[in-house]
């Protein structure tokens, strides 16, 4: 699965991995090339300091294997495992310089990723009982997205769209921006009948039953996100809409309240918590 991720954005997981790279060494690490000699070799493991759904193993490979396509990486635990306290995901052999010198992205990456993971996997296990699936949101941060959806992968979840390129989703502003919805709609319709690409796939938030009664007739629809709605509403709701198109549940939305959310029978549940909110996971690189 972590492989399939990789491959499906590589392009963009390369760049990721390129700037982040400069981002901390630049010309250079000073430090390293003080105090430890070129021909310094070391062998270094990755400790777990707290329990968690290991994330990030698969990219940190690449991360090092980019700075130094000498260095050898040893995994001892896939990406999507649980891990207990003291284990060692894998270990790294090479260039003492180059391990140093990468050692803080390394830790950045996978404890961000893990964090990620983690929390996606506690809640995905919540609603495992129903037919309900679990996605992340565009709330990531920047120049770190594809990390972190490819950590809510690893961790259970799925992806919402990726970015504002591959998905039309119409949001409140968009309809406050407009006359009306059915305005707003309608444009869409035109625009969908102009492109010559394939159908993105069309999103419209609601916001109350008034305006689900009002898209009920755009038949070209793919989703209706229920916005901010209670629990009871959007039993309501997912009544109004009677299967006509797929729902999504997003906004207000823990780990006390998602069971019910669930139960409601909505397809979809969307949360930025999923990756604004996530603790990071202790963990460290130690010489061995």
């Amino acid at each position: 699965m972590s492989k399939l991720f990789y491959n499906k954005y590589k392009k963009s997981l390369d760049f990721f991995i390129k700037n982040a790279l400069n981002e901390d060494i630049l010309t250079g690490d000073l430090t390293g090339e003080a105090c430890i000699s070129n021909n310094s070799f070391m062998t270094a493991k990755l400790k777990v300091k707290s329990p968690c759904i290991i994330a990030g193993i698969e990219l940190v490979e690449k991360i090092l294997k980019y700075y130094d396509s000498k260095i050898e990486f040893k995994k001892l635990i896939d990406d999507g495992a649980f891990a207990n306290s003291n284990s060692t995901p894998f270990i790294v052999k090479g260039n003492a310089k180059s391990i140093l010198a990468t050692e803080r992205l390394v830790l950045n990456t996978m404890q961000r990723m893990s964090g990620i993971a983690t929390i996606t996997n506690k809640l995905k296990k919540k609603i495992n009982p129903f037919k309900t699936i679990l996605l992340d949101t565009r709330k990531t941060t920047p120049n770190f997205r594809y990390p972190e959806k490819w950590a809510v992968k690893i961790g259970g979840g799925e992806n919402h769209r990726m970015g504002l390129f591959d998905a039309i989703m119409i949001k409140d502003n968009h309809i406050d921006f407009s006359n009306n919805i059915e305005d707003v709609l309608d444009k869409t319709h035109k625009y969908l009948n102009k492109i010559k690409t394939v159908k993105p796939n069309i999103i419209v938030e609601v916001r109350n039953l008034l305006e689900i009664k009002k898209v009920l007739k755009f038949k070209w629809i793919d989703r209706l996100l229920l916005d901010n709605m209670s629990v009871s509403e959007l039993e309501d709701a997912i009544k109004l809409i009677d299967g006509k198109f797929q729902t999504e549940a997003s906004g207000q939305i823990n780990e006390f309240n998602i069971v019910d959310v669930a139960k409601t029978g909505v397809n979809y549940i969307s949360m930025g918590a999923l990756t604004h909110s996530a603790p990071h996971i202790d963990l460290s690189l130690k010489a061995c």
